[in-house]
């Protein structure tokens, strides 16, 4: 591969070329695979959607660009947005309903998904001389290694890959790249950044070299039944932060303040780049966080989030999950206050009694949100909870993303200082189990927090919307 760091557009007087530092290297990098990655904002679409520009004079060169579905592809902002501001310049032609762009010379550049393990057969047969991934670790390893078999050329151009991604501690990607980063912080160790690596698979397992020469003694037998060398592939990892990309920094400066809103364990991932922190107890939560209050303050607008279950304790089972209720305040200078928690472990009609009751003590103005289980059963008992909680506002909808998701919003808010506490006999039960998330056996409080601070924030962002359009 001709390693070049600036293209030359065929249409357009301006040049087209990576920022110095990790993109540089991205782009410059000699690498069968080559893996930029790291926090958000490091310019790393931008550097992946310039990759196949270099040979779009090469009628016979094709690129395809892969995201785990559709959906990510046509994104705000995702993939084929930023295609579109950058391929136009270069005579670049596209076609939405194929998600492909072609060239005057022929050249191609399409953009596909591996939605399902099994999709990954629907390539079976192709040849593509560059292959991309944007955001690795959301794939399978089966199918990037599938996709590697598919990465050849009969071009003129060398085939390579190029993938990018953002940290995550329990990804195959982490196993891959764990040579260039520090097992003990988590963080990318700079003299190795872009540093080539050679590997040879070896049975299931892959057996690394700093010079491929090193791996010549593991061998194959070639069709003349002769024992040769096992053929050698390259790679490297070139990390990259937000800091990294000044042309994202000096047009939206907001960015940064964004990563550091985020929640410990995101933020680590997101900001710092760090490829070992996982969630566990004390990072999403800590009673030191919050201010422990004696009184609500007058104005303040309420929220109950609810978290379902329907199973008493019996014998085998003494200790099953329960149904919490989380009631969270909005306060008038715009700080919240979570007021009470409660739960009950009882049968459906121990559950409906418990959240009537519940309800006659809330003021009358509280909306009380409750999660709707996928199916119909779930439709069916929401309804019926509803038409029950007559005359109460009362809303509902399906969960969305995973527990530590939907807590990283009141977590956030937590760590800055933002959240009271209502002194009661209530609180250290809830304190405990939301410091012990996510490792421990029971989350309800910690779910049904999540859905009463969701529908708070929501009404505070109503109310700004309002007053904007006012």
């Amino acid at each position: 591969m001709n390693a070049h760091t600036t293209i030359t557009p065929a249409i357009g007087p301006e040049t087209i070329k990576p920022q110095p530092g990790p993109q540089t290297s991205f782009l410059s990098s000699a690498a069968d695979i080559a893996i930029y990655g790291g926090g958000a904002g490091g310019g790393k679409t931008w550097g992946l959607l310039m990759e196949p520009l270099r040979h779009v004079s090469n009628p016979g060169f094709g690129a395809v660009f892969f995201r785990r579905s559709t959906v990510q592809i046509r994104n705000e902002g995702g993939l084929w947005d930023e295609s579109a501001v950058l391929y136009p310049q270069i005579g670049g032609d596209p076609k939405e309903h194929t998600l492909s762009w072609s060239f005057p010379t022929g050249a191609s550049v399409s953009f596909a998904h591996l939605e399902h393990d099994k999709t990954r057969f629907n390539w079976q047969g192709s040849q593509i001389p560059l292959i991309c991934f944007d955001e690795l670790t959301h794939f399978s390893a089966v199918q990037f290694w599938y996709m590697v078999s598919r990465n050849r050329s009969m071009c003129g151009v060398r085939p390579y890959i190029r993938a990018t991604c953002n940290p995550d501690a329990d990804s195959w990607v982490a196993t891959l790249i764990a040579w260039w980063i520090d097992q003990d912080t988590g963080l990318p160790i700079p003299e190795r950044a872009g540093k080539l690596r050679w590997f040879v698979r070896v049975g299931e397992d892959l057996k690394w070299a700093d010079d491929p020469a090193e791996l010549e003694q593991y061998t194959m037998l070639n069709d003349a039944g002769e024992s040769v060398p096992i053929p050698a592939k390259s790679l490297t990892f070139i990390p990259a932060k937000l800091t990294d990309n000044k042309a994202l920094m000096a047009a939206d400066p907001g960015y940064m303040a964004s990563l550091l809103a985020l929640p410990l364990v995101e933020r680590e991932r997101l900001l710092g780049g760090n490829w070992k922190i996982r969630p566990a107890a004390g990072l999403y939560f800590q009673r030191a966080w919050c201010r422990v209050v004696d009184a609500v303050p007058a104005g303040t607008v309420f929220g109950v989030g609810y978290d379902l279950a329907a199973t008493p304790p019996t014998p085998e089972n003494p200790n099953p999950d329960a149904t919490s209720r989380t009631k969270i305040g909005r306060t008038p200078d715009g700080r919240y206050i979570v007021v009470h928690n409660n739960t009950v472990q009882a049968t459906p009609a121990g559950v409906e009694t418990f959240i009537l009751n519940n309800a006659s003590q809330d003021e009358k103005g509280a909306i009380i949100s409750l999660p709707q289980d996928p199916g119909q059963a779930g439709k069916s008992q929401v309804k019926a909870l509803t038409l029950m909680l007559s005359g109460y506002t009362v809303r509902s909808s399906t969960e969305t993303g995973d527990k530590v998701t939907r807590f990283g919003p009141f977590s956030a808010q937590c760590e800055g200082g933002n959240v009271d506490v209502l002194r009661g006999d209530w609180n250290d039960a809830w304190f405990s189990e939301l410091e012990a998330f996510p490792s421990a056996k029971h989350d309800d409080r910690v779910d049904s927090t999540s859905r009463a601070f969701e529908v708070v924030a929501l009404q505070k962002r109503r109310h700004s919307t309002a007053g904007l359009l006012g």
